[in-house]
């Protein structure tokens, strides 16, 4: 990540809560004084995600690509990677992106590619993870801030935050408690990462 300026890209599917919270602590914690670092673009493969409205809003670059419109998903994930180094990025964010990224995408951002996970990885990769640990019997669930390897959900673990599961939790109750802890978490990771760079 070196140079003065380290574009970070974001890319997401929906609400885009987590990035917002990592637009606002990046202005808050004043990243583009302190580390010559700033948001410099929102991606989504939903055009209707409603993120890029509000990253709009604050004067960030936004696209769209729809991936049912092509043919594989190695044209899709090149589509990608040809909109997001438009903007030379230093770190691509995953926030809520749902899709699984080819290796050649995984390893054209080797290093610089991170998401967050609704679990304490290792445990409950992949999907319903709420409610899978729910079933379990687990006392405590979290999320995990991760570099992106190839294999899912089992990069380097950068940070993460723990929550007790309660008695009675509901998947949406849990998913609602351990959100409220991402968006404090993957700005405070992120930052992080930049300040070591």
């Amino acid at each position: 990540m070196s140079g003065v300026n380290k574009n970070i890209v974001i890319l997401i599917s929906g609400s885009g809560s987590n990035m917002a919270a990592i637009v606002e602590t990046a202005q808050a914690h004043r990243w583009q004084d302190r580390f010559g670092a700033r948001v410099a673009a929102v991606i989504s493969n939903r055009d209707a995600a409603q993120g890029l409205a509000w990253a709009k809003a604050q004067g960030i670059a936004t696209a769209a690509l729809d991936h049912t419109t092509f043919e594989s998903r190695d044209a899709f994930d090149a589509a990608l990677m040809a909109a997001i180094d438009v903007h030379t990025p230093a770190l691509v964010v995953l926030a809520g992106f749902m899709r699984i990224l080819t290796p050649a995408f995984v390893q054209h951002y080797a290093g610089r590619l991170v998401n967050i996970h609704p679990s304490l990885l290792p445990a409950f990769a992949g999907l319903k993870t709420h409610q899978r640990a729910i079933d379990m019997g687990c006392r405590f669930a979290g999320a995990t801030v991760h570099r992106v390897t190839s294999e899912l959900d089992h990069g380097e673990i950068l940070d993460q935050a723990v929550v007790p599961v309660l008695p009675g939790d509901t998947a949406e109750a849990l998913a609602a408690r351990v959100l409220s802890q991402e968006h404090l978490m993957y700005p405070r990771a992120l930052e992080r990462l930049l300040a070591q760079a």
